[in-house]
């Protein structure tokens, strides 16, 4: 009898690990997202009318549109993908040039408050 020409499975992979896809091919090796950069605490909102079933959505982007469907920070979207952060900013960058998704940075803080009043909050916390 033949032996079976087909490669087996990998040792290194198992039931557990699922598909396993680099991040470099998730973005089509771009490392930065086509504009500006988005702060991991910024919100990203679908639009209304943005259907997840667009045949020009990868996998990636349609579960980025389907969980921001209400305001979710770009941290927890890749928490929730499992993927790097760096990742999430490309495909949020192809969204936000295509228009399915907004993003909303939060305010700059114009004023610091001085250590001696952070020290004192954290003094305060500690005598709880």
């Amino acid at each position: 009898m033949l032996a079976d020409p087909s490669p087996g499975p990998h040792e290194w992979l198992d039931a557990d690990a699922g598909p396993v896809v680099r991040p470099y091919t998730l973005t089509g090796g771009r490392v930065r997202p086509a504009g500006d950069a988005f702060d991991l605490v910024a919100f990203v909102l679908a639009g209304r009318d943005v259907d997840a079933a667009d045949p020009w959505l990868a996998p990636e982007h349609r579960r980025l549109v389907e969980l921001a469907h209400r305001p979710v920070p770009v941290a927890e979207l890749a928490a929730e993908l499992d993927l790097a952060v760096g990742v999430v900013r490309v495909l949020l960058g192809d969204l936000l040039a295509r228009g399915l998704v907004a993003v909303h940075e939060p305010p700059a803080v114009a004023v610091r408050p001085h250590d001696d009043i952070l020290k004192a909050v954290v003094s305060g916390l500690r005598a709880l």
